[in-house]
C-alpha cells in the first residue's frame, strides 16, 4: 500500500503479534485529516446549537414540509419555516417540561417519519431530554421492552400506533405516564389510556398546554446523551445505544469536511427526501446535517409504493436510500426496458454500454455521455424529481451491478458509505466520480481512525497483501457504551477502539471493502441483522427437521435453509398425502418441501421470529451434514463457508425462484 496511499494517510505503525494476540494492522486516516481532525465550532458543540444557529441565519427558509392531502389525494408540500417550526418546538418543549419531564428524562418517539417526529426531537433536545426512537415496524413486544428499558415517560405515537401503545399500557406504565398523539384522539382511547393510569393528549392539546405554561430552556451540554437507540436486537433483546449530542455533531462536522474536500458543498438551498427510518442513525444523523445547512427536508407519505409520487413533487437534490430500494429501481427500469421493444432496448443496452466505459476510463457523471444522458437516462433523472445531484446508499452494501447501473441512468454520483449505530452512522464513504471505489465503502471520514486486526481463525491477516482483518474504529463518533450492558460495552470498546465485527479489505486507493463478518451475525438487504445460529436454534425445534442450517446475506432480503429431514416424519406425511418413492426421492418432492417449509413456518410463528426472520425457502437433503463432506466441526459444529460452497448451486437456485 505504500505507493498508493492516496485517500488515506498512516498515523501509527502496525504491531505484530506475539502468541496467541493477532497482530494489528497500522492505524490509518483520511488525508482530509493528515495534519488532525477538523475541530468542531464552538458554537455548534450540540444538536440543539446547530439547530437554533439555523434558524437565527436562515429564519425564513422552509424546514419541514409535508403533502397535504385531500380526499386520499396528495397534493403539493406544504412548508414550515425554520422560525415556525422553532416556535413549535418551544411549545413543545415547555408542555414536557409543565407535565414533569426533567432534563436527562426520557421520550419515545413512535412512528414513521414526519414533521411532528422531528419537532418532538428537538424539543427533547432544547431541554436535555434523552430522545428514544421506537422503529416503527415494531411490534408490541420490542415496543414493551424499549419503554421498560429505558424508562420512557412520555411517548409522542403516529395516530395509527396508537391503538397498539394502548394495548401495551398495562405492561408499560412502570414508567410511562402520558402520550402524545401526531394527530387527534377519540373519546374512547382518553377513556383506555386513562384506565391504565396514562394522559392521552392530541398534538394540539399538547401545544395549547406549551401555549398556557411557559418553562425556560435547559438545553444539553455536548457530553449530554442525546439519543437511546435500540439496534433490531442481534442475540435477542434489542441493544440501547447511548449517542452524545458531541458524537452526532462530530459526525455532521466530518462529513462537511469530506463534502467541501470534494466540491460536493450543501448549503440551504439542497432539499432532502426523508422516508428512511428516524428511529435508525442513518436518517437522523443525514436530517441533523441538513439542518447544520440550513436544508430543507420533505417527508414522504408514509407508502412505499407512493416514493417515486413523492419524489417527482419534492424535486429533492440529494436521493439516500438503502440497497432494497435501489433493487426495486433497478428491476422497476430494467423491466421496463425489456417491454419496449427490440430496437429501443438495443439503443438503451448499447447507450448503457458505452457510458460505462467512459466512467470506468475516469470520465465524470456528466461527462460521460452526455448525448446518451440527454436521449435516454435524464427520463430516469426526472423520475426521481430532475434535480438529484448525489445518490448516497448506506446500511447494507450495495451489490455492484445495482451500484454501476445507478451510476449511469441517474446522471448523477452515486456514492455508499458504512457506519453502525455505535459509530453515530457515517464512518466511511466513497468519494464521488471516483469509479476505481465500485464495491468498495470508500475512506474513512476525517472524524475517525482506523486500523484492522487479523482474525487468525478467519485465516484474515492485518500485515497481509492486501491487508484484511477486524475493521476498528476510533474517534469522538463512538458511543458512550450499551445502556444498561457495561458487559456488552466493554466486549467491543477496547482501549478506546470499537470493534465493529465486520471484516474489511483495504484497497489500493484507501478505500475500505467489506469482505466479510467475524460473528455469526449478518444484514439483509434492508439493514436488519440476522443472529443465524440463534435462528437455527429455533428452527431446530420443529420435529420434521433432524438439522438445518439458515442462510442470508447483505445482497437479498430473506433467508433461506437447508434442512436434513427427520426421516420417520417425512415418510408419514407421505404417506398420508398419497406421496410416493423412498427418502431420498421425497427430499427431492416439491410437495415435500412445501410440508417442512409450513412446519418451519409454524415453528418460526410459535417462537415468534420477526418477519425478516422467516425462512422463505428450502432445499431438503437426505444425508446428514457429515465431517466427510467437511460440512462440520469434530464436535457437529456447522462450518458456514464450506456449507455455503457446498450447497452454492442450491443456495442460489433458491434465491433465484423467491425473485419469481
Amino acid at each position: 500500500m505504500a505507493n498508493a496511499e492516496r485517500f488515506i494517510v498512516k498515523i501509527e505503525d502496525a504491531v505484530k503479534g506475539r502468541g496467541e494476540e493477532p497482530s494489528l494492522g497500522p492505524v490509518y486516516r483520511s488525508i482530509i485529516a493528515k495534519d488532525g481532525f477538523p475541530p468542531v465550532p464552538d458554537d455548534m458543540q450540540t444538536a440543539w446549537e446547530i439547530f437554533t444557529a439555523s434558524v437565527k441565519r436562515v429564519p425564513n427558509n422552509n424546514l419541514l414540509g409535508a403533502r397535504e392531502v385531500t380526499n386520499g389525494v396528495a397534493g403539493k408540500y406544504i412548508w414550515q419555516t425554520y422560525q415556525q417550526v422553532y416556535e413549535t418546538v418551544i411549545l413543545i418543549g415547555s408542555a414536557m417540561r409543565h407535565i414533569g419531564v426533567e432534563p436527562k428524562g426520557r421520550c419515545g418517539i413512535y412512528g414513521a417519519n414526519c414533521p411532528e417526529w422531528f419537532i418532538a426531537m428537538e424539543a427533547c433536545n432544547a431541554h436535555s431530554i434523552v430522545c428514544v426512537p421506537l422503529y416503527d415496524t415494531l411490534g408490541a413486544e420490542a415496543v414493551e421492552f424499549i419503554v421498560n428499558h429505558a424508562e420512557v415517560s412520555i411517548a409522542f405515537a403516529q395516530g395509527t400506533k396508537l391503538p397498539l401503545m394502548i394495548a401495551s399500557l398495562p405492561k408499560c406504565t412502570d414508567h410511562l405516564k402520558t402520550i402524545v398523539s401526531f394527530t387527534s384522539v377519540t373519546s374512547d382511547q382518553k377513556t383506555a389510556a386513562e384506565a391504565a393510569g396514562v394522559v392521552l393528549y392530541s398534538w394540539e392539546e399538547f401545544l395549547q398546554l406549551g401555549k398556557e405554561n411557559s418553562v425556560d430552556l435547559t438545553p444539553p451540554s455536548r457530553h449530554d446523551i442525546s439519543t437511546i437507540m435500540y439496534t433490531s436486537g442481534t442475540t435477542g433483546e434489542p441493544k440501547g445505544v447511548l449517542l452524545t449530542h458531541e458524537n452526532v455533531v462530530t459526525c455532521i462536522n466530518g462529513l462537511d469536511h469530506f463534502l467541501k474536500a470534494r466540491n460536493e458543498v450543501m448549503d440551504e438551498n439542497d432539499v432532502y427526501f426523508s422516508f428512511l427510518p428516524l428511529a435508525h442513525i442513518f436518517d437522523r444523523v443525514t436530517e441533523e446535517f441538513y439542518v447544520f445547512v440550513g436544508g430543507s427536508i420533505g417527508f414522504w407519505q408514509g407508502d412505499v409504493k407512493k416514493i417515486m409520487e413523492d419524489l417527482a413533487e419534492l424535486k429533492p437534490t440529494v436521493f439516500v436510500a438503502v440497497p432494497r430500494v435501489f433493487d426495486r429501481i433497478y428491476s422497476g427500469i430494467t423491466s421496463r426496458v425489456a417491454t419496449t421493444g427490440a430496437i429501443r432496448k438495443w439503443l438503451f443496452d448499447f447507450g448503457f454500454s458505452m457510458k460505462m466505459k467512459s466512467l470506468l476510463k475516469g470520465a465524470k457523471h456528466d461527462k460521460a455521455a452526455p448525448l446518451f444522458d440527454k436521449l435516454l437516462f435524464n427520463k430516469v433523472k426526472m423520475s426521481l424529481g430532475g434535480n438529484v445531484r448525489l445518490v448516497i446508499s448506506g446500511a447494507a452494501p450495495l451489490p455492484v451491478h445495482v451500484e454501476d447501473f445507478l451510476r449511469v441512468v441517474t446522471c448523477a454520483p452515486v456514492v455508499q458509505g458504512y457506519g453502525l449505530t455505535e459509530s453515530c452512522a457515517a464512518s466511511f464513504i466513497q468519494v464521488p466520480n471516483c469509479i476505481s471505489m465500485q464495491g468498495t465503502v470508500g475512506p474513512p471520514l476525517p472524524n475517525i481512525d482506523v486500523r484492522l486486526d487479523s482474525v487468525p481463525e478467519l485465516g484474515y491477516d492485518a500485515l497481509a497483501n492486501p491487508p484484511r482483518g477486524e475493521i476498528c474504529i476510533r474517534g469522538n463518533t463512538l458511543f458512550a457504551g450499551y445502556y444498561k450492558r457495561e458487559d456488552l460495552t466493554h466486549e467491543v470498546l477496547v482501549d478506546g477502539w470499537f470493534h465493529t465485527g465486520d471484516v474489511g479489505e483495504w484497497q489500493a486507493d484507501g478505500a475500505m471493502k467489506i469482505i466479510d463478518r467475524k460473528k455469526n451475525i449478518f444484514k439483509l438487504s434492508q439493514g436488519e441483522y440476522v443472529a443465524v445460529e440463534n435462528l437455527e436454534s429455533i428452527y431446530g425445534q420443529c420435529s420434521a427437521v433432524d438439522q438445518i442450517w439458515v442462510y442470508g446475506n447483505s445482497f437479498e432480503a430473506t433467508l433461506v435453509a437447508v434442512a436434513v429431514p427427520n426421516q420417520p416424519a417425512l415418510e408419514k406425511w407421505a404417506q398420508t398425502n398419497g406421496v410416493e418413492g423412498d427418502f431420498s426421492q421425497l427430499c427431492k418432492d416439491p410437495k415435500a418441501k412445501e410440508f417442512i417449509l409450513s412446519e418451519l413456518g409454524a415453528t418460526g410463528k410459535m417462537k415468534k421470529v420477526k418477519g425478516f426472520e422467516v425462512i422463505r425457502g428450502v432445499y431438503l437433503d437426505s444425508l446428514p451434514f457429515d465431517l466427510e463432506r467437511n460440512l462440520v466441526t469434530p464436535t457437529f459444529k456447522l462450518k458456514r463457508p464450506q456449507l455455503l460452497q457446498f450447497y452454492k448451486m442450491e443456495i442460489d437456485a433458491l434465491y433465484g425462484n423467491s425473485k419469481k
